[in-house]
């Protein structure tokens, strides 16, 4: 029996392409299949979602043509991965291996290859997710199409060169992190000035959850929504004076870059 896609690696961000790509009808449940090595990790996909069929390796019957194969693996089971589709004859991969760049993949395979590499960050899980996608040497319109549909299930989707999917890894693929760190910072501030913490919790969330909302569907800059906020000699003028003075926008230049570097030497 083949499949229409098949993804390699049942983990978080396997199971939540599998989970966007039903919900968007991508395809039927019948035509997807993963490969997940970890019998209890099959158990629980299986009672997850229904007629998706769950499997142990990829084998021969299983590709066809048309079937696409998603790598979602560690990047030390990748390579081996890349060979078990080679194997099979997969023509379409899609990569969402961190470091792992196309051209180590194409090397696997003894026929020509279209590999999509990408970069998706961890919000994919609720299908709020940033990714990035950039083509290998084999890679025609049609293909990027194919792996933008895969990833649009799960929140946005860009398109870069495969050389700005370090700095992507860096921005948007660590991003979370940040913002989690300022949440963090944010909630012991307001526990600072004498709120519960389950109060300041509160506030902070849903500060964050309305300004982004804001941001995303009002059509303005985020300069010009900060100087709306932001009154001549006022609380928030003073609050934005001590974040400058602390050189926190320096420190977020750094840390994407830093991150960006990281990314680079990984990929070596």
């Amino acid at each position: 029996m083949s499949f229409e896609l098949v993804v390699i690696g049942g983990g978080r961000m396997g199971s939540a392409l599998v989970a966007g790509l039903l919900g968007a009808r991508w395809c039927e449940p019948g035509q997807l299949a993963v490969v997940e090595s970890a019998v209890s990790q099959r158990e629980l996909l299986s009672e997850r979602f229904a007629g998706v069929t769950l499997m142990a390796s990829l084998e021969l019957e299983h590709v066809q043509p048309s079937t696409g194969v998603v790598v979602c693996v560690k990047p030390e089971y990748a390579e081996g991965v890349a060979r078990m589709a080679a194997a099979c004859g997969t023509a379409r991969v899609l990569s969402v291996v961190a470091g792992l760049s196309t051209a180590r993949i194409e090397a696997v395979f003894r026929t020509p290859v279209a590999v999509v590499r990408a970069m998706p960050n961890t919000p994919v899980v609720i299908g709020k997710g940033a990714s990035a996608i950039a083509g290998g040497s084999q890679v025609t319109a049609a293909d990027l199409d194919w792996a933008e549909s895969i990833l649009a299930a799960v929140g946005t989707v860009v398109r870069v060169s495969e050389r700005h999917l370090d700095a992507v890894t860096g921005l948007s693929g660590s991003g979370p992190a940040y913002f989690f760190l300022v949440v963090e910072a944010m909630i012991e501030a307001g526990v600072h000035q004498g709120l519960s913490r389950e109060v300041s919790r509160q506030l902070v969330v849903a500060t964050f959850e309305g300004s982004a909302a804001l941001l995303a569907q009002s059509g303005e800059s985020p300069e010009e929504l900060r100087a709306q906020v932001t009154s001549p000699g006022g609380t928030t003028a003073a609050g934005l004076r001590m974040l400058e003075g602390r050189a926190v926008r320096a420190a977020f230049l750094e840390a994407v870059a830093g991150a960006t570097e990281r990314s680079r030497q990984l990929g070596r």
